[in-house]
């Protein structure tokens, strides 16, 4: 980049600055802030690990336009009333605003400008943190613990906001604990998971490589295990390949409400590949699932059910709850 293209950016990340104002940039620098909420109502909300979500103010449609579309800017892209739909991440490099993730909506999908930002984790909330904050329970966390010092790979399951990115961080922080010397490899589409091994590699999917290409890739790259942000895609097919052929000990995460609801889903990505969902191949690679709820309470949320996947029967995953 060009220092004439570099002044030009610093300029965009200013204007960024001035247009989230010093309310929201207080945010990004508290590091116990995942993310960033604002509704049509014009109502900000923000969610703490490992607590519930707040309404901490207001921010006006004029400024939260602004935002957006200098948010565009720095994209090279641009939002309209016919491109209503905002999808990028923020500056890294040289900002506060470390790469997170904006997803931004205006009218007409939306009465007024609307968006949500994901802070890449910073702080990571262990397994003995879940304890400690009732999320999970002792006999849990020594469950999984056990999973991690087996190399068993591990499924985490839930819905929409249920944490279970801060979840898989939890998990590889005991992987990093617990199997210091393994050499770890992690597939993202964005950059949130945190992992303190001292072997780690990060890779991240593209517009032109996906999951399965770095799957592909991963396979050269000498894992001793391989983690997946998220399962989402036909992807997931390589990746239990890849867990059932000398790489055990993996973590991945898939949306869905319980265990069962999980391995299914996992199917039905598999399916995406133009192949059966092979039932008898997920049981066998996936170990162990551990899913995890929104309730009410202060705690927000809680780790549901920890189970061994112990086969595929009669139509059915055979599970063994482990607590």
């Amino acid at each position: 980049m060009s220092a004439r293209d570099c002044e030009a950016r610093g300029r965009q990340v200013e204007a960024l600055r001035r247009a989230f104002g010093p309310q929201v940039l207080a945010l990004f620098a508290d590091d116990a802030v995942v993310e960033i909420m604002l509704n049509p109502d014009g109502m900000l909300w923000i969610e703490r690990l490992g607590a519930g979500m707040q309404r901490i103010g207001v921010m006006p449609s004029i400024q939260a336009m602004a935002v957006i579309q200098t948010a565009a800017a720095l994209a090279d892209e641009v939002v309209t009333h016919d491109c209503p739909i905002l999808e990028t991440e923020l500056p890294n490099g040289g900002s506060e605003f470390g790469g997170a993730r904006l997803e931004a909506v205006i009218a007409p999908v939306v009465a007024h400008p609307t968006f949500a930002i994901r802070k890449k984790a910073v702080l990571v909330f262990t397994l003995d943190d879940y304890v400690a904050r009732s999320i999970m329970s002792a006999a849990q966390r020594a469950a999984i613990s056990d999973a991690v010092a087996q190399r068993h790979n591990i499924l985490v399951s839930g819905g929409t906001g249920t944490g279970k990115t801060t979840l898989a961080n939890a998990v590889l922080d005991a992987v990093a604990r617990l199997d210091s010397d393994s050499r770890i490899v992690i597939i993202e589409d964005t950059r949130e998971l945190q992992c303190a091994a001292k072997n780690a590699v990060f890779l991240r999917t593209s517009e032109t490589v996906d999951q399965t290409r770095l799957l592909r890739a991963t396979m050269r790259l000498r894992p001793d295990r391989i983690v997946v942000g998220e399962v989402r895609d036909k992807s997931a097919l390589a990746l239990l390949k890849a867990w059932n052929t000398g790489h055990p000990g993996g973590i991945g995460t898939v949306h869905a409400n319980d265990a069962r609801a999980a391995l299914i889903r996992v199917g039905q990505l598999v399916q995406e590949a133009n192949v059966p969902p092979a039932p008898d191949l997920i049981a066998e690679a996936v170990n162990v699932v551990v899913s995890i709820k929104r309730v009410a309470g202060p705690a927000a949320r809680r780790v549901d059910e920890v189970v061994r996947v112990r086969g595929y029967s009669a139509g059915e995953f055979v599970f063994e709850r482990l607590c």
